[in-house]
């Protein structure tokens, strides 16, 4: 087949930084690479696109995040473009408001939908200033109805992993029409990566470093992994822990840090530039994960890409990338066990070093390109079946 062209609908977008963002980013650049042409429709965010072929609906401030801008899924502009650019495919990343205008232009075009299912939708309804179990429950059920109905409008559906697809069969009922595709990595970001210069800068040099990335949200689990660390700090005095990202929660895990009387050894770098990811994973000596909501877990694959052992909870997303006592060690989701994990691998040294080669293996089969070419014949498929008025089906 030619080069498509491809429409992603995504509600994330840069200067946002996520796992989204990062996802809709490395797929448009590997399926560019390979001939194909991405256009890419986000939010309004003020920011000055340097790369091609990006569309911005007007948007507002989140209500609950006023640092993050929710597009508004109308647009004259947009409803007279996108006809003209002889679309083949349609890729949405949300079930809302793009994620519906996606819908809508594949309706009105007779174009293909397909749809990636990134996050566990029904975790996020507690930012919603709502507390109460009855209410809770209320949007968790719409959220599932929601999604249920969505995925119908599809053609086809990406799962992220293993663990996300046992969800979407066991609760939505999914039947057909999917495949699991991980987000890929440039496996060469990280080869090149050098961190020896960010371990002087701060101070390092003599630290044993664990690292840890993601948002800094209830949802990821920071006060498990943190009060792990306080616990195995008691026998290796030297540990140092070192979290990049940032959120609601950054104020009260300072704090939460001080309370444990560990301050001084956790360093909250804040929000850094992709490009210098590779570069803090390694400076450090291995990576810490506590989330139990990931459908993927894209930064411990990061890691794993940067040769760093693992210790992470046994949960879905981390279980489909690390396998335990190979790259790292997955255990239950209390500190004893974290801490446990993180003793024993600060104690045994040689255990460290295989795991660490074994990380560097494990990354190849995560190479962006063969993930994307993954992602291509879903497209293929994808046309096909709406030629065919096909649909993904749902239970």
């Amino acid at each position: 087949m030619t080069g498509l062209h491809i429409a992603y609908f995504t509600n994330s977008y840069l200067p946002v930084v996520s796992g989204v963002v990062r996802s809709v980013r490395s797929f448009r650049k590997a399926l560019t690479d390979i001939g194909h042409i991405v256009f890419v429709f986000a939010q309004e965010d003020g920011f000055e696109d340097e790369e091609p072929f990006i569309f911005r609906y007007p948007s507002l401030p989140l209500l609950l995040r006023a640092d993050v801008s929710a597009a508004i899924p109308v647009s004259p502009f947009m409803d007279r473009l996108i006809p003209a650019l002889k679309l083949d495919v349609i890729h949405t990343h949300h079930p809302v408001l793009l994620g519906q205008a996606a819908v809508n232009k594949a309706q009105e075009l007779d174009l293909p939908l397909v749809f990636t299912f990134h996050t566990q939708y029904k975790e996020y309804t507690q930012y919603i200033p709502l507390h109460q179990e009855a209410v809770q429950n209320f949007l968790k059920d719409t959220i599932h109805t929601w999604l249920r109905d969505y995925m119908r409008k599809c053609q086809h559906i990406v799962v992220p992993s293993k663990s996300m697809l046992d969800i979407l069969v066991k609760d939505y009922g999914l039947e057909s029409r999917y495949t699991i595709i991980p987000t890929g990595i440039d496996l060469q970001s990280f080869g090149g990566a050098n961190g020896e210069t960010l371990r002087a800068e701060n101070g390092w040099e003599d630290d044993r470093v664990m690292i840890s990335i993601g948002r800094l949200g209830p949802e990821k689990n920071w006060r498990m992994l943190i009060k792990s660390a306080a616990l195995a700090l008691q026998d290796h005095p030297s540990l140092r822990v070192v979290i990049i990202g940032d959120g609601p929660e950054r104020q009260a895990l300072r704090e939460f840090s001080s309370q444990l009387g560990i301050s001084g050894r956790v360093d909250f770098i804040g929000e850094v530039p992709f490009s210098q990811v590779p570069s803090y994973l390694k400076a450090a000596d291995f990576f810490g994960f506590a989330s139990t909501a990931e459908t993927q877990g894209l930064v411990t694959l990061e890691a794993l890409a940067a040769g760093l052992p693992v210790v992470a909870v046994n949960a879905s997303g981390t279980r489909d990338i690390l396998e335990h006592d190979c790259q790292g060690i997955l255990v239950e989701n209390q500190p004893e066990a974290i801490a446990a994990a993180i003793n024993r691998l600060l104690t045994e040294e040689n255990l460290l070093n295989g795991f660490q080669a074994a990380a560097l293996e494990r990354a190849k089969d995560f190479d962006i390109n063969i993930q994307a070419n993954k992602l291509v014949s879903v497209y293929e498929r994808a046309i096909q079946d709406k030629q065919n008025d096909q649909f993904v089906k749902v239970a």
